[in-house]
């Protein structure tokens, strides 16, 4: 995989026409017979820990993708990835609370994108289940051990992938996609999604007063396009640089952010969940919107209908102050510091 990559307009509109055309074939062969899908549901429900996959049932293996689903690509770089993992173990509470306040909503401002997420009504009728299933993916592809025979990240990897194809499969056999928009779930929106996990991330971090070295910033890159790779995103759409990353992103937002009916309404369940839920987290219901358009820019969050108000200067200051002396002073290793904020997950996951 080369640098200094070009995200022309031409590329990603063809992008956009395409889905995932491996898992979009399996699930397409076994979702038009209720005993076959019966099957790979059955199969998938079993599918937890990366060992399940050193098996593959019959009926599955004529599918390379899937005999490949626990083998990394040719180019990933373990080390890189151990990095990678690292820096989330150090940083996981402020990663963690960056996924809900930037990642999601970042999502939500491409119109059409978020047009899919509308469609299911999981985004906005379960959205505490539905946060609390993408953080525990993120965790599961985060472990130190995440692909070792010990770890989770190549199972939880492949049944989001299929999960995808058949939110694709749904929403065109409903008759009630504009194909004009692209496929639902497609190379484009996947792309994006792939950067609101990794690059956005990083931006975050850095508005949150944590310095991030460009070695770390390539590492995180690097796991999250390894998992973005596995999760059907084609190689092209993979930035190899902060430079590329850069690119990708600005090219996708000025292609797809816009104003949107479903958007707002997808922020506006967010925010909804979060004033339900806000209790110990030391922000005030009016906050909570305010530190998000901090985190999402003012173009952004105008997109999402967000509040105008803005997250009071001193209280930046204040945050940026705390975060960075709480970073100076993390003495654990990876391992006890990603135990450690795993632990406190579950025990928030249980209440």
């Amino acid at each position: 995989m080369k640098g200094n990559q070009i995200f022309s307009d031409t590329l990603l509109s063809l992008k956009r026409t395409q889905g995932d055309r491996y898992a979009d074939e399996l699930i397409n062969n076994y979702f038009t017979d209720n005993t076959k899908k019966q099957v790979l549901r059955n199969w998938l429900n079993q599918l937890n820990q990366n060992t399940d996959l050193l098996t593959i049932p019959t009926e599955f293996k004529d599918y390379i993708f899937i005999a490949k689903a626990n083998k990394l690509p040719v180019w990933a770089k373990p080390k890189q990835m151990e990095l990678g993992a690292a820096f989330f173990a150090r940083n996981n509470d402020l990663i963690m609370n960056l996924l809900a306040l930037l990642s999601l909503p970042y999502c939500y401002a491409a119109a059409d994108g978020a047009l899919v997420l509308s469609q299911t009504n999981r985004m906005r009728n379960d959205v505490g289940v539905r946060l609390y299933e993408t953080a525990e993916f993120v965790w599961e592809v985060m472990a130190p051990n995440a692909f070792t025979n010990k770890g989770k990240a190549f199972a939880s990897i492949l049944k989001v992938r299929l999960m995808h194809a058949a939110a694709r499969h749904y929403i065109l056999k409903s008759d009630g996609w504009n194909l004009a928009l692209g496929y639902p779930v497609n190379q484009e929106d996947m792309a994006g999604t792939n950067l609101s996990f990794s690059l956005m991330v990083i931006r975050g971090l850095r508005k949150f007063g944590i310095s991030v070295s460009y070695e770390e910033q390539l590492a995180f890159m690097h796991l999250w396009n390894v998992i973005g790779y596995l999760l059907g995103l084609e190689e092209d759409l993979l930035p190899n640089s902060g430079k590329d990353a850069f690119n990708l992103e600005e090219a996708i937002r000025v292609r797809q952010f816009k104003a949107s009916d479903h958007g707002m309404d997808l922020t506006s369940s967010l925010l909804k969940y979060f004033t339900n839920i806000n209790s110990n987290s030391g922000l005030s219901n009016q906050e909570i919107p305010q530190l998000m358009r901090y985190l999402l820019g003012n173009e952004v969050a105008d997109i999402l209908g967000l509040p105008n108000e803005q997250y009071p200067a001193n209280k930046v200051r204040l945050m940026r102050n705390i975060n960075l002396i709480k970073h100076l002073t993390i003495f654990d290793k990876p391992e006890p510091a990603y135990q450690k904020g795993f632990r406190k997950f579950e025990k928030e996951k249980a209440k």
